[in-house]
């Protein structure tokens, strides 16, 4: 059995996510749950297993399916993933944990601004609540684009600095 992400693989999860109700996630879970067995151990739908689980408020059942996915995959999708499982981390109290799932992700994808948003809920949850809004203020640094951001910027740089760096 492969685990590509084939055209018509791909087309059959983005169909089942679009029907998906956030409310009722049963029916999700079971496709998601059948085309896993159609599919044994490809990472594209155990990471979709996984979500569902997650949206469903399983994050325990969801842990194991990310983390069974995320060698497997590449790109925006392995990016989604390990979103998904830092924060499902974070959301079992298993902070210290969370925050190395971020700080690796940030650091292969450097450009992902969610991830930076998702790593300050972590630190915001561990009690590093400066060290979360450090993190905030430099992701409105680097992407909000207006001229009173830009004219303080350096001091909007500066305090993210400060920030980072108490206790």
């Amino acid at each position: 059995m492969t685990t590509d992400l084939t055209p018509e693989l791909a087309a059959t999860i983005e169909e089942a996510f679009a029907k998906r109700d956030r409310a009722n996630m049963g029916p999700t879970i079971a496709f998601f749950e059948k085309l896993l067995s159609e599919h044994p151990d490809n990472p594209y739908v155990l990471y979709e297993v996984g979500g569902s689980y997650d949206t469903a408020g399983q994050e325990e059942k969801a842990v194991g399916y990310y983390e069974r996915a995320l060698p497997g995959l590449t790109g925006e999708t392995r990016r989604k993933c390990l979103l998904q499982y830092g924060s499902t981390l974070r959301n079992l109290d298993r902070f210290d944990e969370s925050l190395a799932v971020f700080k690796d992700a940030c650091a292969e994808y450097p450009e992902s601004d969610s991830l930076r948003v998702f790593k300050a809920l972590t630190l915001h949850a561990a009690g590093k609540h400066d060290k979360a809004l450090a993190t905030l203020l430099l992701v409105i640094a680097d992407k909000v684009d207006s001229a009173e951001i830009k004219r303080y910027e350096a001091a909007i740089r500066g305090n993210a600095d400060y920030l980072a760096n108490l206790g």
